[in-house]
């Protein structure tokens, strides 16, 4: 399905007057305040999330799944959804392939495929949590930290393999994350384990070419229960250091203990330099993988607070990967995808109009009342019209909820696709 621009003019049409009204109120407010609003507007303009391949089907838990019709069945579907969300929001404008499931069958094809809907290829990554069709060994007992040395050989094959798909894509990023652990005492040594992990993701990092760069991600459990090998950011800077210079932590949101404060987690890392991505979700109880911002909306403003900060002021830091990583069990994914990135634009503009100046003042002082003070006045900010504005100013459409639905997207691709068609591997 193509979604024509003068459909998204014919849609902002009828609520242009009301935006126009409530852009410029907020927008005088705001420069009275000695906010930059036009620099607020071209930072979000060109903050691009990118969408995962695998969250573009319905999810699902391990009780089962409840499939959405209409579903990509190839990789070119999933690209053709990723134009439409990039389309509407003018906000995704970059695809995460997961390999095996989405290796391409003609290159070409599918770079022009992509390069048609302004889509590039952000990090792609690898899969040794599952054992694959065809393969020698199992990763039932882990892959890169496996006590077998041939286990170890194949899942580092893989990793070059993906690497090598990479960079026909024209990506510059792998990300790694294991589900290597143990499930009860006494089942592995935990120094043999990690330092088996250390040296297989060494001989992975030894194999990318000099411009990519290598993010490793944690979890502190599941699937394994006992002991995950990379349990937290602290084992994955750990790692990454010991790998090299072009290696950085990953952090995905759902990967944390309940009330940790992941917001001094990002802090500390850019602080040295080694904060490579972000993975988006939220949760209520663990790693729920559930749309961003629909549960812990103040969490992630703070989290936004530390990172726009470590953005200006920790230039040791590379510029920063950003993906959404979520499952949809019983939402119109696309839907769901769509108010992520409206969750994350949110908490970005929010942070934008913070005080700094003040907020530092304040700090210095150990005025601890209006440190909060300052925080909060800027999330108890409606700054959804500044959102609409970058969006109308991009090309997007006002509404992008309200739009899919006027435009009956899920039903002209059922019409396309069919009822019955399953999103690759879920």
């Amino acid at each position: 399905m193509r979604i024509q621009e003068q459909h998204l003019n014919d849609l902002n049409k009828s609520e242009l007057s009301r935006h126009k009204n409530q852009y410029d109120f907020l927008s005088q407010d705001l420069t009275n305040q000695g906010v930059s609003v036009a620099e607020v507007i071209n930072k979000l303009s060109n903050f691009q999330v990118a969408i995962p391949s695998w969250a573009l089907g319905a999810g699902g838990t391990r009780f089962g799944r409840f499939s959405f019709a209409g579903e990509p069945a190839t990789l070119e579907q999933k690209i053709e959804d990723v134009g439409i969300i990039h389309n509407l929001t003018q906000t995704a404008g970059a695809v995460s392939l997961h390999i095996p499931w989405d290796v391409p069958q003609d290159y070409k094809a599918v770079k022009e495929l992509a390069t048609e809907h302004k889509i590039k290829f952000d990090a792609v990554n690898s899969n040794t949590f599952q054992d694959q069709k065809e393969v020698k060994e199992s990763y039932k007992y882990g892959s890169l930290s496996n006590t077998n040395s041939s286990v170890r050989d194949q899942a580092i094959a893989h990793n070059k393999e993906v690497i090598e798909i990479g960079k026909k894509l024209g990506a510059n990023k792998l990300t790694v994350w294991l589900a290597d652990g143990s499930s009860f005492p006494g089942q592995n040594n935990f120094q043999t384990a990690l330092t088996h992990t250390q040296n297989s993701l060494i001989s992975i990092y030894e194999d990318m070419p000099a411009h990519w760069k290598l993010f490793i991600e944690y979890k502190p459990y599941e699937p394994n229960f006992y002991s995950t090998v990379i349990q937290d950011w602290g084992t994955s800077f750990m790692l990454a250091n010991g790998c090299g210079e072009r290696a950085y932590t990953l952090v995905d949101l759902g990967h944390h203990l309940p009330n940790t404060n992941i917001e001094q987690i990002v802090s500390v890392l850019m602080l040295k330099g080694k904060l490579g991505g972000f993975h988006f979700n939220d949760s209520k109880y663990g790693d729920d993988d559930i749309t961003v911002g629909s549960i812990k909306p103040y969490a992630l403003f703070l989290i936004f607070n530390e990172l726009v900060y470590g953005m200006k002021n920790n230039t040791n830091n590379p510029e920063l990967s950003w993906m959404i990583d979520a499952s949809h069990n019983i939402k119109d994914p696309l839907e769901d995808l769509i108010q992520s990135l409206e969750a994350i634009q949110e908490a970005y503009a929010k942070a934008l109009i913070i005080d700094q100046i003040s907020l530092k003042t304040a700090q210095d002082e150990n005025d601890v009342v209006t440190c909060q003070e300052i925080l909060q006045a800027a999330y108890r900010t409606d700054v959804r019209p500044l959102i609409r504005e970058a969006r109308l100013q991009s090309g997007g459409v006002l509404n992008p909820i309200q739009a899919y639905r006027k435009l009956s997207v899920r039903k002209n691709l059922i019409t396309e696709r069919g009822m019955r068609t399953i999103a690759t591997e879920l």
